[in-house]
């Protein structure tokens, strides 16, 4: 069996016959433990290279999700790693943890609200101190609403203060600390949306930050590339995260990703790759300002 036929039959496993979930809802932040079926963060599948020797990484919402799939795949090709997160995420972190240390590598927790300036901050100074330096931030730390009816007419200010202040303060607070500690040859990931590109109703703030994300990828490639630094983003489609069933109503699951050309929401560890090779000095040292998207089929241009 090849490579390929081993991801579609574990992609086909963690879906049921209409290609979706179970219904299902949680409260956010939502838990990894207890999603049905679990995701795969690539516990099992990523086999690493040593593609990131060396690569000391910052990693924004790296608890569950995204962010877990990122942390264990650095980890695997030589990386150490701060996973920064909500307290009330912090059985998912040590769970986390477990598998970057098994891959013998250093994992950093820091738990905190991203929300507020002064812990964004000082979650990227801690960073840098205890892996003894920082080369790589992936911001991907984010927060959606859609268990609303209507799109602008039930947006509340303080879901647009949540979602904003996740979504871009807090990317712009952390990158602007980590400025500091890049240099040459570093490099900074943000985490965008097909929702920049094809904007659901119900997710019209938390569109709109993704969109945004996408301008700021640019603006600061254009900025730190004469530093060598350079910056990317990945635009993720329908992922089976936390995010979803603790922020969707429930009856939403069993479709979710369907309308995707590959007809099913992705796994996070089909997102890795991705990430390893923008974070790759060696594999992108000539790649910034570019948005790859990870959507199952939907475009991104």
């Amino acid at each position: 069996m090849s490579d390929l036929d081993a991801i579609d039959r574990a992609a086909a496993k963690l879906t049921n016959a209409e290609g979706g979930f179970p219904a299902q809802e949680q409260q956010p932040p939502g838990l990894t433990s207890k999603m049905e079926p679990l995701p795969d963060h690539g516990e099992e599948g990523w086999v690493g290279r040593e593609r990131l020797p060396g690569l000391k990484a910052l990693i924004t919402g790296g608890d569950s999700g995204i962010g877990r799939a990122v942390a264990i795949a650095f980890a695997r090709e030589g990386a150490d790693v701060a996973l920064s997160y909500l307290a009330d995420e912090q059985s998912d972190a040590e769970d986390t943890k477990k598998w970057i240390e098994k891959a013998g590598r250093t994992c950093v927790l820091l738990p905190g609200d991203l929300t507020d300036e002064a812990t964004a901050r000082k979650v990227v100074d801690d960073a840098a101190e205890q892996l003894g330096g920082l080369t790589t931030v992936v911001n991907n730390a984010g927060f959606q609403w859609a268990r609303r009816d209507r799109g602008l007419a039930d947006l509340t200010t303080a879901e647009m203060d949540q979602v904003f202040r996740t979504n871009l303060y807090a990317m712009f607070w952390i990158t602007q600390q980590a400025l500091q500690y890049l240099g040459k040859g570093a490099s900074v990931i943000n985490v965008s949306s097909i929702q920049a590109y094809d904007p659901s109703t119900a997710l019209i703030d938390y569109a709109s930050t993704k969109a945004a994300i996408n301008n700021f990828t640019v603006n600061l490639a254009a900025e730190l590339g004469p530093k060598g630094i350079r910056v990317n983003a990945v635009a993720p489609g329908p992922i089976w995260t936390p995010l979803q069933p603790a922020t969707k109503p429930g009856e939403s699951m069993p479709t979710f990703g369907g309308d995707t050309p590959l007809g099913r929401a992705g796994q996070p560890s089909e997102l890795a790759g991705a990430f390893v090779f923008l974070a790759s000095q060696l594999e992108a040292s000539y790649v910034s300002a570019t948005v790859i998207g990870v959507t199952g089929g939907k475009p991104v241009f």
